[in-house]
């Protein structure tokens, strides 16, 4: 049976939990071999087990890293071309929820950090991985998470939201600049996926909130976020660049509005940070009614 990605090198950014772990061992399936980056190193040490208990243990390496710092993206790119020779592919997929609340509520270092991570980490991840990929000559695939809160004013909080737009567009930018390179870069586009980060330990309050806002009726996985990153990263998606893919369940189509306007809206409540499955603590403040 021919598998998409055989002898292809990959890296993946926040693999090791969520999208980027399913990807992880999609990829493997597919026949490449995976660099697994994440700053939670108990999370990639266990996704490191399952991808060596399921036979591919020749083909996988965890490099624990911040994406918000230059010399951790260097050292995943240069990871997976030290353990397998080249680098094919990037997805940049690690992310956070980031800063939640009213944008007066929203501190200065709360936003940094959000924009450090969902942008600065995606600039990182495409700059080194060009720099590989132009060496190499023949080509390459990026992928970066973006998500349908970049696209609509209604399925995110602000910050978030922000930040998955800017990566929308860096994503057009990066893709016209390499086009002569035949480095593709594209975008997946994620509604409501049932991970760590969507639920931050409250599954069964997030999924009632995100299965009402969503047409289809069951909630995203993460293997259908891999499905979508085999797709991209293979020659399946040759002639396609500077495309986001959305997969959503078709939020997106019915206008998402996840958190609500009035009163009771759920970030109007609150404001805080989630930092996802990063294993740093996230937390949040209550906003006193005015």
């Amino acid at each position: 049976m021919s598998r998409k990605l055989d002898g292809k090198v990959a890296a993946i950014t926040g693999g090791a939990s969520g999208m980027g772990r399913a990807t992880v061992m999609r990829y493997l399936e597919e026949g490449a071999s995976v660099a697994i980056g994440d700053l939670n190193a108990h999370n990639g040490a266990e996704t490191l087990k399952a991808a060596e208990d399921a036979g591919f243990a020749d083909r996988v390496i965890f490099v624990r890293g911040d994406v918000a710092e230059e010399g951790d993206v260097e050292a995943l790119v240069g990871g997976a071309v030290e353990k397998f020779g080249r680098l094919d592919i990037m997805f940049n997929n690690a992310g956070v929820g980031g800063a939640f609340g009213p944008i007066t509520e929203t501190t200065v270092e709360e936003w940094d950090y959000t924009f450090n991570v969902l942008v600065r980490g995606v600039f990182l991840g495409v700059k080194h991985a060009v720099r590989q990929m132009k060496k190499q000559g023949d080509g390459g695939a990026v992928i970066n998470t973006a998500s349908i809160a970049g696209l609509s004013g209604g399925a995110g909080p602000n910050a978030y939201s922000a930040a998955k737009a800017a990566v929308h567009n860096l994503t057009r930018v990066t893709a016209a600049e390499l086009a002569q390179d035949r480095i593709r870069i594209n975008a997946i586009a994620p509604g409501a996926i049932r991970t760590p980060l969507l639920h931050s330990g409250r599954a069964a309050e997030m999924d009632a909130i995100a299965q009402d806002k969503t047409p289809w009726p069951v909630l995203g996985e993460g293997t259908d976020i891999a499905g979508a990153a085999v797709f991209l990263a293979s020659d399946d998606s040759q002639f396609v660049t500077g495309h986001t893919l959305v997969v959503d369940g078709g939020a997106l189509a019915a206008s998402p509005n996840f958190w609500g306007f009035g009163a009771d809206s759920l970030f109007k409540k609150h404001a805080g940070m989630n930092r996802g499955s990063t294993g740093e603590k996230s937390y949040a403040r209550d906003i006193e009614r005015k």
